[in-house]
């Protein structure tokens, strides 16, 4: 039972996730679902650990290219 809702609840917040990442809104239910979903299956894990890659990544660049900007 508790899986059931489990998987239920952590799609439902990863398609939010996903029409919100097209749309302006925030990214973190895709994250939050995906956290859900990767307790009982190993593609999310996957999935969230690209996920979690590419924001830490995307964070670096943004973050040099703020110290290199001239105010």
């Amino acid at each position: 039972m508790k899986r059931q809702l489990r998987i239920a609840v952590g799609s439902i917040l990863a398609l939010a996730g996903i029409v919100f990442f097209i749309l302006p809104g925030s990214i973190f239910l895709l994250l939050i679902g995906l956290v859900m979903l990767s307790f009982d299956f190993p593609k999310a894990r996957e999935v969230l650990r690209w996920c979690q890659n590419s924001m830490s990544k995307s964070a670096r660049r943004l973050d040099a290219f703020l110290l290199r900007r001239k105010f």
